[in-house]
């Protein structure tokens, strides 16, 4: 996936007297690489355009000024773009009673193995993650996920946690093909 450049991000206030138009393709872009499974998982497929814009959302919120903090941040969420093959997704856990949420948040720590991605040939695809993710005691909310996909886009998002949480959301063709585009792109 191609990587948010320098030059493509804007000071913030320049930003905020653009920000409908920015977040108006960005909310698209999302639409096309949503899926929800389970009812309480958001896997969101990340490319070029949705970093591009958390990036400057980030700045925004942050009033961020400095040149090394910019790129700072230009660092940090690029590292959320899958490469060579790969997608990035970051997965959303949404629970809003927040007594469940921290019950369930502490139950599951092993998540993450237990999620997937349904390869044209049928076969589940686990991801990788970051360990920083899951301490001792619970589980974070926003889970940043890496696919090893082989550059083809996968058919279904899907969790299998036994006694916990299992579901399977296959994606529209029109994810599919947005999702072939940004895999051509990293390529």
């Amino acid at each position: 996936m191609r990587a948010v450049q320098r030059p493509e991000i804007l000071d913030y206030v320049t930003y905020n007297e653009q920000r409908a138009q920015i977040r108006s393709a960005a909310l698209a872009a999302k639409r096309l690489r949503r899926v929800v499974v389970a009812d309480c998982l958001t896997f969101l497929f990340e490319n070029h355009e949705t970093i591009r814009y958390q990036i400057h959302e980030m700045m925004r919120v942050e009033q961020i000024v400095r040149e090394r903090d910019i790129i700072h941040e230009i660092e940090t969420y690029n590292e959320l773009l899958g490469h060579g093959g790969e997608l990035g997704v970051t997965v959303l856990i949404g629970i809003d009673d927040p007594n469940e949420r921290d019950v369930k948040l502490s139950r599951w720590q092993a998540l993450p193995q237990h999620l997937y991605l349904v390869g044209e040939d049928g076969t589940r695809i686990r991801p990788t993650w970051d360990p920083r993710q899951v301490s001792e005691r619970r589980l974070s909310s926003v889970q940043y996920l890496k696919f090893a996909v082989a550059g083809v886009a996968p058919l279904a998002c899907g969790v299998d946690m036994p006694g916990e949480i299992s579901g399977e959301t296959a994606l529209t063709p029109e994810q599919r093909e947005a999702l072939r585009a940004d895999l051509a792109e990293s390529e």
